[in-house]
């Protein structure tokens, strides 16, 4: 048994910063790469950051340059730094690992206020 939680989110105003944890446990042999993806309301979960175990990195463009991502592969653990947060950044931010299969967290909430 996999389990994944993420912890950090909550609500910050316009232009502020939080940052994500996410620790995976249980069964696993070799996490291959770890992300975080988000949801909005009436939206479809989307990609946000990439970490391989290798440390290369990939972001989508709606974040580049505002948020960093970083692994520590040795604790199963992986974090999402926010800066300069904005409203439309309002979303559940999961935390995905792929080791044998790919795992799930159940979402933190983010809220950026105007």
């Amino acid at each position: 048994q996999v389990q994944l939680v993420e912890s950090g989110g909550g609500l910050v105003q316009a232009g502020g910063s939080l940052r994500l944890s996410c620790a995976a446990s249980g069964s696993i042999f070799r996490i291959n790469t770890m992300a975080w993806y988000r949801q909005a309301p009436g939206k479809q979960r989307e990609f946000v950051a990439i970490i391989t175990r290798g440390g290369t990195t990939n972001y989508a463009d709606f974040v580049k340059g505002r948020f960093a991502i970083s692994g520590d592969y040795a604790g199963n653990t992986v974090y999402l730094q926010m800066n300069s947060l904005k409203p439309e950044d309002t979303a559940v931010y999961y935390c995905s690992i792929r080791a044998a299969a790919q795992y799930w967290g159940r979402g933190t909430q983010v809220t950026v206020s105007s």
